[in-house]
């Protein structure tokens, strides 16, 4: 046999091996929680020009409604981890699904900004553990190969949530602009389906909590692992900054885009990373996980700049769908490098911390755009996004080698 032959065999295996487990049970439940994971955000942001017209705030405050969901996970993820660690998968994240799904559907009540931030924060601490700890059970459940494509399929049913969520949303703001944030007390019948469906290993061997900290320290010192964790930071910059806050406001104030358009639009990107994404097994196969994540920034160095510069509403779809390819490469990509570094023990804590750094990114990326909205416009906030992502590319060439 050729080594043509060969690796096109070997591809046929990988695709076979991919469809076997997406229908795997336990995957397809975690397949649920990465449903709710995104659902805070991508639902509710078409409706953000409706939200600033009934409850009277300014583009430079609708990023507030995305920040005081995501501020709480910057404190808590590490904790939930650790929770997670020593007492348990489901005993973390069954409560963290109900207090999710229960905080977000009372928003859909709030009549006052004020109030639906408090709400938001209140759903920020169920969506805490959520993330991370959804990778850690994938984790605790494949290895080798098979993890490499459960992560993958993960990251493909996330943008097909992305995808769908902005669509969704934007047709439900049709009946008012609170209808979308009814959208997560679908987490409650999760909650339950987790606490007696899911068969996942917990962990049974526990260091002594010194140990424990220790070693969780030691592994994140490593350059390689700091590496990683900075590119999930600057990747959630880029995605709730220019992408998710401001592109909204920008093409209904440039274009008059209804909230619909806008999300058919941000859609594009979510299918692409999906289609990506899906083919990690090979991909990473051929390139590696590392080569495949640092070409991600320089997509999306590209993808931002371009966006000033589209003459019309519907050619924004193409800036977004390269961003959406660099999504596919990228996302996975750090996931299955970072799980590889944590025995299950440690993993939960350990996967919590890059959940703080996605945190982090979520809560400073329209922080900082909102900044440089105020001070360059709009242009400002896209460009922004450029330099955040060719600062990472850099640091990852010197770091994850």
């Amino acid at each position: 046999m050729t080594d043509i032959q060969s690796r096109g065999a070997s591809c046929g295996l990988e695709a076979d091996a991919g469809t076997r487990l997406f229908f795997d049970r336990n995957l397809q439940i975690c397949f649920g929680i990465t449903l709710m994971v995104v659902l805070g955000v991508a639902s509710v942001t078409p409706a953000f020009p409706l939200v600033m017209e009934a409850l009277g705030v300014s583009a430079h405050q609708i990023g507030l409604v995305v920040t005081s969901f995501t501020i709480p996970g910057v404190v808590l993820t590490p904790v939930m981890g650790v929770l997670a660690d020593r007492y348990g998968r489901k005993r973390t994240i069954v409560p963290s699904l109900i207090l999710f799904g229960l905080a977000g559907f009372a928003c859909g009540f709030a009549r006052d900004f004020t109030l639906l931030l408090a709400l938001r924060f209140l759903q920020g601490v169920g969506a805490a553990a959520l993330g991370a700890l959804n990778i850690t059970i994938i984790g605790d459940l494949f290895s080798g190969t098979r993890r490499a494509t459960a992560l993958g399929l993960n990251a493909s049913v996330l943008a097909l949530a992305v995808a769908a969520y902005p669509i969704l949303g934007g047709s439900l703001a049709y009946f008012g602009w609170f209808a979308p944030f009814f959208l997560p007390v679908l987490a409650v019948p999760l909650g339950l389906i987790v606490l007696t469906r899911l068969d996942n290993p917990e962990p049974t061997e526990h260091q002594k909590l010194g140990e424990y900290f220790l070693a969780i320290w030691a592994g994140i010192r490593n350059p390689q692992v700091l590496g990683l964790l900075l590119a999930t930071m600057a990747t959630f910059m880029i995605i709730y900054g220019p992408v998710l806050t401001y592109l909204p406001v920008y093409l209904n104030e440039v274009f008059n885009a209804s909230s619909f358009s806008i999300g058919c639009i941000i859609s594009a990107a979510s299918l692409m990373t999906a289609l990506v994404a899906s083919q990690l097994g090979r991909l990473a196969a051929r390139f590696s996980e590392r080569r495949l994540f640092k070409v991600a920034f320089l997509v999306y160095a590209i993808a931002c700049a371009l966006l000033p510069h589209m003459d019309g509403l519907w050619w924004y779809i193409l800036p977004i769908a390269l961003f959406g390819l660099g999504q596919g490469l990228n996302l996975p990509s750090v996931q299955s490098l970072l799980t590889a570094y944590a025995p299950m023990e440690q993993r939960g804590a350990f996967m919590a911390v890059n959940g703080m750094a996605l945190r982090l990114g979520q809560t400073i990326g329209p922080l900082v755009m909102g900044g440089l909205y105020a001070v360059f416009g709009m242009e400002g906030v896209f460009y922004g996004g450029s330099v955040v992502a060719l600062v990472m590319f850099f640091s990852a060439l010197v770091l994850v080698r």
